[in-house]
């Protein structure tokens, strides 16, 4: 079983639009409600792959007990959301059908207490001995500490679990220095943890501060990838057009799998790269389609070495 942790689940809300026009009234097409937050999105990718996953973070208020009903639809998904006394946020995107851009607007989350924060890191370790594989991922809410992930990581190395971390600003900096087995950053995340705008070094300074492994997304340029194996880029054929929210989120997923799964490293960057485009075709985060996954996976071009060491 595969654990993904979301400390700041929310309610993913996107709407439609013909074209998004600032200062006016718009006509919404179409409203799609989804249980979020990056962790979640993470774990209904795997759970389409066949994967068994755990969801945990904080739930709280009627928005999290929608987000829970909306998850419990989910096959393959385990819910042992922790709960808060204070409300789930949700996030807005709203989608330009003409531009195919996307606008995100974020909640900030609940104040989480002490108290709620002591609740989940037991609930948290109790979960640890039955998983393969862990994944913590995105912003904390607010009321917790800025090195919440660096504790977590601790905790599951602790408990021999490999552990995949997803998160940016300083709680990403304090969980590189707690020695994750992965960091999945972006360009600008990479870019702010090293002061390096060159992706290549940035990965490998990045590996020099603590992380196993570092898979820096590209967005549509794919991933790129420093590890102890050795280095190597992972390039999609094509662009695709439509909605990239939640296209970072499926590239873990990809990771992940292949980590349980045992793949070689360049096929893990293969997988995760053809479920990240797939993710950009369809409607909202935390889905793929699957006939352009199954199509992008024997055309997705990894170049590379493996290292000596």
């Amino acid at each position: 079983m595969i654990l993904t942790v979301t400390l700041n689940t929310a309610l993913d809300i996107t709407y439609r639009v013909r074209s998004l026009r600032p200062h006016a009234s718009h006509r919404v097409s179409e409203v799609t409600e989804r249980p979020g937050g990056k962790g979640v999105n993470v774990a209904r990718v795997l759970a389409a792959l066949g994967h068994e996953v755990t969801v945990t973070g904080f739930t709280g208020g009627a928005t999290g007990r929608v987000v829970q009903e909306r998850l419990a639809a989910v096959p393959g998904v385990v819910d042992a959301l922790v709960p808060v006394t204070g409300a789930t946020r949700r996030t807005i995107a709203v989608v330009d059908e003409q531009t195919g851009d996307t606008t995100q607007l974020n909640e900030p989350g609940p104040m989480v207490s002490p108290a709620e924060w002591s609740a989940f890191q037991e609930a948290y370790e109790d979960l640890l001995p039955s998983v393969s594989a862990v994944a913590l991922c995105g912003s904390l809410p607010p009321g917790l500490p800025v090195g919440a992930y660096a504790g977590l990581v601790r905790t599951a190395r602790a408990a021999g679990v490999p552990v995949l971390l997803d998160t940016s600003g300083e709680p990403l900096r304090r969980g590189v220095a707690a020695r994750p087995d992965i960091i999945k950053p972006n360009a600008d995340e990479l870019a702010e943890l090293t002061g390096s705008h060159e992706p290549l070094r940035a990965t490998q300074d990045a590996r020099r501060r603590g992380a196993g492994a570092v898979v820096a997304s590209l967005g549509p340029e794919g991933l790129l990838a420093a590890t102890r194996e050795g280095r190597w880029r992972a390039t999609p054929p094509a662009s695709v057009r439509g909605n990239p929210t939640g296209a970072g989120d499926s590239a873990v997923a990809g990771l992940l799998s292949g980590l349980v799964d045992h793949l070689p490293w360049p096929d893990r960057l293969t997988r995760a790269t053809a479920l990240s485009a797939a993710t950009v075709a369809a409607p909202v985060a935390g889905e793929f389609d699957r006939g352009v996954y199954e199509e992008l996976l024997g055309r997705v071009a990894v170049s590379g070495e493996v290292s000596a060491a």
